[in-house]
């Protein structure tokens, strides 16, 4: 429950230099956050060589140019005047008289007093008395006169006293081996018993900062003389001082440690009513239903000796489906709140490591090549296809997610091209429809409209969460509007009207050209982007932290291919209208000769990206040019796909399974799987990351399909297919949407 105890005794080292603090994430603090976080603020470290060190490491954070320089057995100060921060190191190596004095008057003068004060020291006592007995009952009598000072200034300061850290005893100078681990162990437990008893509440005041310790048990052999700590480790230390005082001030997403729980919002109070109510009204309804069917029920008839035939079960009605939903959704929703808003399960943070990402992309597809089957129809990117495409992709971008692999160029360059391909999919898919149906109603769009955000909006809602948070669903729905806009404008062309008239087919190339036109001009002018997404209402949706920057920098990053994806939908239809290809089971998608050779340019065209993504220099290079070359390996990846009859006739199962839940697997993540917003792991078994990536794995698949059936279940019941009816569902939809803006804005106004 108090992660900030947690953050000051206990974790682990991931690798060689990051340290996992025991149940919370820790954020690293940048010179520009340190300053904002201490303005107006004074910080003393007071103690020996040390502590010494630890204040410079502290400084170093606001100031990296700060040097270790001048007489080291004296005062330090140090002060940044723009930020008004105060930081001094004050020498008092051993705990004496003149220790105790320096900290009374700081009890006597409030003025002097420091927000923050870091003490400790043990190690020179121990060397000037040779490590004696008489030294160490000196030094439990001394730091139990300074302890009721500290607890005085611990009600209005933070006060740390720093548990002496281990030395490596075989580097140890001559005049230092009287300073052996059982003495520092000796004074470490009296320092600890005496501060811990020196109040009468049940907990002290005074904070143990006793972590340095497990830090300096792991580092200690690459100190240079056996007693001092290695910059590494002394830089860990003080981040976590940073941690343990400024998280709470200014509350980063992927700093977990010390934070309190946010405060329930007006919209999530009322949002837990509503699926509170919903749940008693299922209780209720399915009480009654069950008594009743009870009473119907026919019984066998005794005297004939037979038994009346079972009655088939009736349907449900839409009210119980309805009730049924929300109940099965206000659970979900709670599970989700307790998992990244509440402080109840714990989270950690991400470490890459090139096993922890590509030794699960082997087994799942091991996995998938395992669970095949052939496919019901073997045309190119045929349902079963798509769904299997999807659903790879799905667990590869997971993995990616959970590994921290976006540290390394290479896989995040690879990654960006499955998000590609997933709008790739988009353009094709909703393309096709609306050329060979012509269905440009109402009905499909709100069906689409809904399957896509039914989820975003109920998470806004209950996570408190802006629109623009779940960036791929926005950029989803907008292209989804961008492809259907540009198709229903008069003239309407379908392939229907085509086929009479081959001028039909110039003239949507002619709408293709300027949609690719007005894609260029958004993308190269961001001021204009920014004043059409910045109109109120769509900045309510847009927006992210008061700008729409980040929107724009998502969807200019890959602004071309869902028009490619249109584009290739056009001319694979128009081919297969004209009988070009052979899409007949075991066939070859064209003739030997220019299915070998396409083979061919598709599987250099794949390795060519891969060999340039995995030598380019940094990610802004590389996302500069990524909208216009990330298409060259989706289409590679189609040929080799489909142009072989026999890869047609066949699919993975397996990742057809996940392909259909793709949406919500891709969105669940962020709160049930992953946690702090995507930035840590959701820790729900501590001490063992494997049990618990396959307890929470389970859970979070689980969840997302059976929201999926709800999405589905309710959408039949808010998108119903009679106009009169579709319509006055969206009077309703938009009042409720109303209605959330105006709380939104009262809480934001309550808020600022």
């Amino acid at each position: 429950n108090d992660s900030c105890e947690y953050l000051l005794t206990s974790g682990r080292f991931l690798g060689e230099k990051v340290w996992q603090p025991h149940s919370c994430m820790m954020h690293k603090y940048k010179i520009s956050e340190a300053k904002n976080c201490l303005v107006d603020k004074h910080i003393a470290f007071i103690g020996d060589s040390r502590i010494r060190q630890l204040f410079y490491s502290f400084v170093k954070i606001i100031n990296p140019q700060f040097k270790e320089e001048g007489n080291k057995h004296e005062n330090i100060p140090f002060e940044d005047k723009i930020a008004s921060v105060k930081v001094d190191f004050l020498w008092h190596p051993e705990v004496n008289g003149s220790m105790k004095q320096c900290i009374k008057v700081w009890t006597e003068d409030s003025a002097t007093k420091p927000h923050v004060i870091v003490a400790g020291a043990a190690t020179w006592s121990i060397k000037i008395h040779n490590g004696s007995s008489e030294a160490l009952s000196q030094y439990k009598m001394n730091i139990t006169s300074i302890a009721p000072l500290l607890e005085r200034l611990a009600k209005t300061s933070d006060v740390y006293w720093v548990l002496q850290d281990p030395v490596y005893e075989d580097l140890l100078s001559e005049n230092r081996k009287m300073i052996t681990n059982e003495k520092i162990d000796a004074y470490n437990e009296a320092a600890v018993s005496i501060l811990n008893s020196s109040t009468r509440n049940s907990k002290s005041n005074v904070k143990m900062f006793s972590v340095s310790k497990l830090i300096a048990q792991e580092t200690i052999m690459e100190s240079l003389d056996g007693l001092h700590l290695p910059e590494s480790s002394r830089e860990t230390s003080a981040m976590i001082l940073m941690n343990v005082y400024c998280n709470k001030i200014l509350k980063p997403v992927d700093g977990s440690c010390c934070q309190p729980r946010p405060p329930l919002t007006l919209i999530q109070k009322l949002a837990a009513c509503f699926f509170t109510f919903s749940i008693i009204g299922y209780i209720i309804f399915y009480i009654i239903h069950r008594n009743t069917h009870r009473k119907n029920k026919p019984c066998s008839d005794l005297e004939s000796g037979e038994e009346k035939k079972n009655i088939i079960n009736t349907p449900m009605s839409p009210l119980e489906i309805l009730l049924q939903s929300f109940c099965k959704l206000g659970l979900i929703m709670a599970y989700f709140y307790m998992c990244d808003r509440a402080n109840l399960f714990m989270k950690e943070n991400k470490f890459y490591t090139h096993s922890s990402f590509f030794i699960p992309i082997i087994y799942i597809l091991v996995l998938g090549v395992f669970y095949n089957e052939n496919t019901k129809e073997t045309k190119v990117l045929n349902r079963e296809q798509t769904d299997e495409w999807k659903g790879w992709m799905q667990l590869v971008i997971l993995i990616y997610h959970i590994s921290g692999a976006s540290t390394f160029l290479p896989v995040y360059m690879h990654i960006r091209v499955l998000v590609a391909a997933y709008l790739f999919q988009t353009g094709y898919g909703h393309f096709s429809y609306f050329w060979i149906k012509g269905d440009f109603g109402i009905h499909r769009v709100c069906q689409v409209l809904f399957r896509l955000n039914f989820l975003v909006v109920v998470l806004c809602i209950v996570m408190d969460r802006p629109y623009q948070f779940y960036y791929f669903v926005p950029l989803v729905t907008v292209w989804f509007m961008v492809i259907y806009v540009t198709l229903a404008l008069w003239p309407q062309i379908i392939q229907k009207k085509a086929n009479g008239n081959c001028l039909w087919h110039f003239g949507l190339l002619l709408k293709l050209a300027f949609l690719l036109l007005c894609i260029c001009f958004l993308a190269y002018s961001q001021g204009a982007f920014e004043k059409i997404f910045s109109l109120w209402p769509l900045s309510k949706c847009f927006e992210l932290k008061g700008s729409v920057y980040e929107w724009w920098f998502r969807w200019r990053l890959d602004r071309y291919v869902v028009f490619h994806g249109m584009l290739f939908a056009f001319i694979y239809l128009t081919l297969q209208k004209r009988q070009v290809l052979s899409e007949g089971k075991g066939e070859p998608l064209f003739s030997n000769k220019i299915s070998n050779f396409l083979l061919f340019i598709s599987v250099v065209s794949f390795l060519t990206y891969s060999i340039w993504a995995s030598n380019c220099k940094n990610k802004a290079e590389c996302n500069e040019l990524h909208p216009s070359v990330s298409v060259v390996q989706i289409l590679a990846f189609i040929l080799i796909r489909n142009i072989p009859g026999y890869a047609r006739s066949v699919y993975s199962s397996f990742f057809a399974w996940f392909g259909r839940i793709s949406l919500e697997l891709f969105i669940c993540q962020y709160h049930i799987w992953l946690a702090a917003d995507t930035r840590g792991i959701l820790v729900l078994i501590p001490g063992n990351p494997t049990l618990n990536i396959i307890v929470s794995t389970f859970i979070f698949v689980c969840v997302a399909h059976e929201i999926s059936q709800i999405t589905n279940d309710l959408a039949q019941i808010f998108i119903p297919k009679d106009n009169s009816s579709l319509l006055r569902r969206l009077a309703c939809i938009a009042a409720f949407f109303c209605g959330l803006l105006v709380l939104s804005s009262i809480q934001d106004k309550s808020r600022h």
